[in-house]
């Protein structure tokens, strides 16, 4: 078997040695003499057949050989590091990693909030964040992508381990750009109406499952987009009108960048949920349910 001459003690002496400026220094934040360190350099460098340092003044510097190992290894000593905190992470039952999809019509001010806090609480678990639209963020689930959903739409999918509650219900608004034609109507618009304008879809990013759509304009045209915050600047920008979470377009209308339309018998109103797998347990993955229900929950008092 190979074994290689780089080991990790070697790779935090000449890290100690870079930082300190010279083998005596780097002794002494190790805890070791001098000679012992020299001895480490001097076997790694007859190994390797290259020189690491080289003297300036009482100062030691790395040789260019010995910057690309010591970059090279910090590289290693980091991931060391990282494998120590996840597993002792993982030793007090939290998950060292946590994926969690959120669906595009969510408003991530909150989501962020969130996870700031509870990162404040665990450090060591790291978090991939991920946006899907309609039906990919189930998809997610389902398919363990992810072990959280935050904001799905209903329906929920009738499959068996998947647990979801509603997160927030959400007002759905029609939005038009300040100068669009049906901003002049002094009357609630109709679909008759709504069918002669042109409407901005999100994709729904489902790779496997059916498509899903929400609030489609039926036989009006359709300009398509991949997420929720493109549809907004596509719906200001004039190139056409679409349903939206109000607050995700509040802003625009108190500015008066966006205008809200009346619709008669609209759907006003939307319920969004949280969602996992039953057979996950995860401690993390309990506090982050618990830490988003308790904000979702405050909001709307």
């Amino acid at each position: 078997m190979y074994q290689s001459p780089i080991t990790l003690e070697a790779l935090l002496v000449l890290d100690a040695i870079d930082r300190r400026g010279s083998f005596a220094a780097a002794a002494e934040q190790l805890g070791k003499v001098p000679s012992a360190l020299s001895y480490i350099v001097q076997k790694l460098e007859e190994q390797l057949a290259v020189t690491l340092f080289v003297r300036q003044g009482r100062r030691s510097i790395l040789t260019p050989a010995g910057r690309h190992l010591l970059t090279e290894g910090r590289k290693v000593l980091g991931a060391v590091s990282k494998i120590a905190e996840q597993t002792q992470t993982l030793a007090h039952g939290f998950e060292p990693k946590i994926r969690i999809a959120y669906d595009s019509i969510l408003d991530t001010g909150p989501l962020y909030q969130v996870l700031k806090q509870f990162l404040s609480e665990h450090a060591d678990v790291e978090i991939d964040l991920r946006e899907e639209v309609m039906s990919g963020g189930w998809e997610a689930l389902i398919d363990d992508q992810v072990e959280l959903l935050l904001g799905a739409p209903g329906p929920v999918p009738s499959q068996q381990g998947l647990r979801a509650i509603q997160l927030t219900s959400i007002k759905i608004v029609l939005v038009a750009a300040k100068n669009h034609e049906l901003t002049q109507f002094n009357r609630p618009v109709t679909q008759a109406d709504l069918k002669r304008f042109r409407s901005i879809i999100v994709h729904d990013s489902a790779k496997l499952a059916v498509p899903r759509s929400s609030n489609i304009i039926a036989q009006s045209k359709h300009f398509y987009v991949t997420r929720v915050s493109e549809k907004i600047k596509a719906i200001k920008a004039g190139l056409g009108i679409g349903f939206l979470a109000y607050d995700r377009v509040e802003n625009a209308l108190k500015k008066g960048d966006l205008v809200q339309i009346d619709v008669a018998d609209a759907i006003d109103s939307s319920d969004l949920y949280i969602a996992w797998k039953t057979t996950n347990r995860g401690k993390g993955l309990q506090r982050l349910r618990s830490l988003f229900n308790e904000h979702y929950l405050q909001m709307h008092r």
